[in-house]
């Protein structure tokens, strides 16, 4: 089914007005995270970017619905919603888990021809072929609690409201699953390219794990670092957009 520009269903949330726009802008959120964060982002390039925000399942207005706790099971979704979409060229920008989603999204829509990414912006993440044991989504309600005051991406406020708390720790927990039992498939690469950005303090990804991302792609690679742990993007919000920018103007000119 095609969904009109404008439209929000399940999985597409839109906050500003694009009407006529030349551009899209796919967002994929992290672990956790909801369509809403990218709120500012819509702010900043609508009208003339359709920004588009994803919200998966078990979050805000979806938290009635089940996580998908599989990674491949979530981009096969994924990129169903979009396929849905009008033709327009895209960029997808990813953070955290959302890098590997926009990755194996665009892989996805690659292969069956239909609305792939003209690029992708990786951002917070590790390449897919990396491999850490990590075991977050075993731990307890205070471990899962710990690791994301470890990661400073939460509203400190949040903490200090257990009803809110546990509302999230489901969708947490559930994300957290998907990606730390995630395998990507040796050798995948997709055609667009990618831009990689992280914080030069992540304690999820060092330097050569973001540089890692160059064998996955057949296309340009570009690594950007910034001062700032795994939510640098939060204090370089301006410089971040200013990467997206650049990407969806190549798109205009192209």
């Amino acid at each position: 089914m095609r969904i009109d520009d404008g439209a929000t269903t399940g999985w597409i949330r839109r906050f500003h007005d694009a009407t006529g726009s030349t551009a899209r802008l796919v967002c994929f959120p992290y672990a956790g995270g909801s369509a809403s964060f990218f709120h500012p982002v819509s702010a900043r390039f609508s009208p003339g970017t359709d920004v588009v925000a994803l919200q998966y399942p078990g979050r805000q207005d979806r938290r009635r619905e089940a996580c998908v706790e599989d990674i491949g099971k979530l981009a096969d979704q994924l990129a169903d919603a979009l396929a849905g979409l009008s033709a327009k060229p895209a960029v997808f920008f990813g953070h955290s888990m959302g890098a590997v989603l926009a990755f194996e999204t665009a892989y996805r829509l690659e292969r069956a021809g239909t609305n792939a990414p003209a690029a992708v912006v990786a951002s917070g993440r590790r390449a897919p072929s990396t491999r850490r044991d990590e075991r977050v989504h075993e731990r307890d309600d205070q471990g899962l609690i710990a690791e994301l005051r470890l990661l400073d991406g939460t509203d400190s406020a949040v903490f200090g409201h257990e009803e809110l708390l546990q509302l999230a720790l489901p969708a947490i927990r559930g994300d957290y699953t998907a990606i730390e039992t995630y395998r990507c498939e040796p050798g995948r690469r997709i055609a667009a390219p990618i831009a990689v950005l992280t914080g030069e303090d992540d304690p999820k990804t060092t330097r050569p794990e973001a540089e890692a991302w160059r064998e996955h792609t057949s296309g340009a690679f570009t690594l950007r670092v910034f001062p700032g742990g795994h939510f640098f993007l939060a204090d370089h919000q301006a410089d971040v957009d200013t990467e997206l920018a650049g990407h969806l103007d190549a798109l205009r000119v192209s």
